[in-house]
This record gives C-alpha cells, sequence and structure tokens, in this order.
C-alpha cells in the first residue's frame, strides 16, 4: 500500500507537488490571520485603547526615561510627564474651540454672502437659471433631509454611543499608558516569560528593536505633522481665511496618517476659503497646501521619516488601506505604525545574527535610545 501511495505521488508532476504543498500551508497561514483579525475585531474596545496607548507611549517615554536617568522617581517622572502633556493639550483643545466658536458667526455670515452671491451669478450669469429653479432646487434639498429625518435621528442616537465608547476607551488608553511608562519594560519581560530560554533572548531583542522603531516613527511624524501645520496655518491667516487655528488644528491631527491625512484635511481649508474668500483664495490655499505636501515629501520625509523607519512608499499605501477598510480611521491611523513595529522586530528575529542586524537598524534609523538600564530579568524573576 505505502509503495502503490509513493507511486501514485511520483506520477504527479514537481510543479503541482511543490504547489499543493505551498498552498495548504498558506491556507493555514491565512487561516490563522483571519482568526487573529476577526479576533481583534470582536474586541476592537480593548484593542484600539491599547495600540493608541503604546504609540502615546513611544512618544512620551524618552521624556520619562530622561528624568528618571537624571535621579527622579519613575512615578513622579511619569505624573510629571502626563500631566504636562495633558496640560498642553487641554490648553491647545480649549483654544482651538474658543477660537471656533466666537468665528462661527462671522463664517456664517460670509458663507451666506457667498450662497448669495452665488445665487445672483446662477441667476445673472452665463447659466441664466430662473429664481424658480433655484428656489425649487432648495426646497428638494430640504424636503430630503426632512424624508431622511428618522435615520439622521438614529445616526445621533448610535453618535450617543459612539460617545460613550469614545470616554471608555479614553480611560483605558489613560491607565494603560500609566502603566506602560512606569513598567512598560517588566510588563514585556514579564510576558515574553512564556517562550522557551533558548529564544526567549531573541524575542525580547525584536521586541526593543519593534519599539525603538515606533518612536522614531512618532516622533518624525509629530514633527512633520507640525511642521504641516505651521505652514497652512500660517498661509491661511496671512489670508485672511477665517478659523485659520481650528483649521491648522485638524491638518495637525490629518498628517499622523501618513500621504493622506494632511491632503484630507486640507481640503477642508480650501472650501472655507472658497466659500468665504471666493475661487482665488481657494486656487491660492490650494497652492499652499500642494506646496507644503511638496516640502514634507521632499525634504521631512527623506530626513526625519526616512531615519526614523524604512518602509517603501507602497507598503505605506497598502497598509493605510487596509487599515482603513478593516478599521476606518482608526485602522487607517495604527496601521503604518504596526507596519514599522513589524518591519524591525521580524528582521531582529529572523536574522542569522542578531547583533549585526540591530547595528544595521542603527545605521539606518539611528543609534538606540538608551533609556533605564535593561534589568527586566532581575526584577521579573
Amino acid at each position: 500500500m505505502p509503495d502503490a501511495v509513493f507511486a501514485d505521488d511520483q506520477s504527479v508532476s514537481p510543479l503541482v507537488r511543490k504547489a499543493a504543498a505551498w498552498s495548504w500551508r498558506l491556507l493555514i497561514i491565512f487561516a490563522a490571520l483571519v482568526a487573529v483579525l476577526w479576533v481583534v475585531k470582536r474586541l476592537e474596545i480593548l484593542f484600539v485603547p491599547v495600540a493608541l496607548a503604546t504609540m502615546l507611549a513611544a512618544l512620551l517615554m524618552p521624556a520619562v526615561d530622561f528624568l528618571d536617568r537624571r535621579g527622579a522617581p519613575r512615578g513622579g517622572a511619569v505624573a510629571l510627564v502626563l500631566l504636562t502633556g495633558i496640560a498642553v493639550v487641554g490648553g491647545l483643545l480649549t483654544f482651538v474651540v474658543s477660537q471656533f466658536i466666537e468665528g462661527m458667526p462671522a463664517l456664517g455670515e460670509q458663507v451666506t454672502r457667498s450662497i448669495d452671491g452665488l445665487r445672483v451669478w446662477l441667476v445673472e450669469g452665463p447659466l441664466n437659471l430662473s429664481r424658480e429653479q433655484i428656489d425649487n432646487a432648495g426646497n428638494a434639498a430640504i424636503e430630503a433631509v426632512q424624508n431622511n429625518q428618522e435615520r439622521l435621528t438614529s445616526g445621533a442616537l448610535s453618535t450617543a454611543g459612539t460617545i460613550t465608547e469614545i470616554v471608555t476607551g479614553a480611560l483605558l488608553v489613560l491607565f494603560t499608558l500609566i502603566f506602560l511608562l512606569h513598567g512598560g519594560r517588566n510588563i514585556f519581560g514579564f510576558v515574553t516569560r512564556v517562550f522557551p530560554p533558548d529564544v526567549r533572548e531573541r524575542v525580547r531583542g525584536a521586541g526593543r528593536a519593534g519599539f525603538h522603531s515606533l518612536i522614531g516613527y512618532v516622533r518624525a511624524t509629530f514633527l512633520v505633522a507640525l511642521v504641516d501645520a505651521v505652514g497652512i496655518g500660517t498661509g491661511l491667516a496671512i489670508m485672511g481665511v477665517p478659523l485659520a487655528l481650528p483649521l491648522a488644528s485638524l491638518v495637525f491631527l490629518g498628517a499622523f496618517v501618513p500621504l493622506v491625512g494632511a491632503v484630507v484635511t486640507g481640503f477642508l481649508a480650501v472650501i472655507v476659503a472658497l466659500l468665504t474668500k471666493g475661487v482665488v483664495y481657494a486656487l491660492i490655499t490650494l497652492g499652499l497646501i500642494l506646496a507644503v505636501q511638496q516640502l514634507e515629501g521632499h525634504v521631512l520625509q527623506p530626513l526625519v521619516m526616512g531615519r526614523a523607519v524604512s518602509i517603501h512608499p507602497l507598503a505605506v499605501v497598502l497598509a493605510i488601506a487596509g487599515g482603513g477598510v478593516l478599521a476606518g480611521i482608526v485602522g487607517a491611523l495604527l496601521a503604518v505604525p504596526a507596519v514599522a513595529f513589524l518591519n524591525s522586530a521580524i528582521r531582529v528575529l529572523l536574522a542569522r545574527d542578531q547583533e549585526a542586524e540591530v547595528q544595521n537598524l542603527e545605521d539606518d534609523e539611528g543609534p538606540r535610545i538608551q533609556a533605564e538600564p535593561d534589568d527586566v530579568e532581575e526584577k521579573v524573576d
């Protein structure tokens, strides 16, 4: 019987046998990935805050380590950095919201004047529409809103539920961030004890390499986003476009989604300029956004982001698209940092010479950040 099976196997083309062997292995890997994604999707309320807290920890960890090395208690350093960050972010948000509230009446008046001017142009311009046609179009829009009132109401109710989830997630982010900043290395050391002793140190080295790349990515993204916001916000303020500061803040937040975030949020500035200042200012705003994007793409990205993490632009685009399909805006935000982490971690994990691979990463991304002493084994054991 075994000879017959062996004969049947030999009768199949070697190419088909290899393709079959690759196929069932790839199917198992694909099934495992689908299972992991399904679990992450089901526990999104847990995974997303932890991922966001990890990104914030990558941004704040160097400051905490700096204070720790200067002799400050670890808990006090975490509290100081967190309170300072919350105060800065809270002050900026308060200022932006107040500016938005103060600027809304003037923006509404300018939009009304623009709509009136557009109506006059439609009537007296080349289209030569009648006022009755314009009124009918406006009435149709109002009727459409009224017909979909129930849907809009249900959307508002779902938004209320979303706000509850956001508050819950924000609290989870805060608590997770505190523990990661205070004892993240010890937590990682404890978790990695599930691996066999002969590969445990390699796994820990891969994790340290991935987190270092994440630190570089977050810091570089923060710098790029700040430059985008300052450049676009300054141009809007010089042109007298209303809500320049809130629009610049949106650009800053949008820039954390690489390649597309700043463009999408900048398009809102073009719309505001079009409604309030006219076509000429809208075109100037569009040119300003394109100029800032050129500065980012040809100067900031190669100098800052290129040293932080080496990822091909195609991989960035595919990661953003995949993250957006799987988890919307949050997925697009977290996709590239996840790829940056995995890129360095897998390189170190699979390298034959781990020390040489870490040195290669240092040459590509800059030296490792010397943080608190790596006494994970002593504290955990």
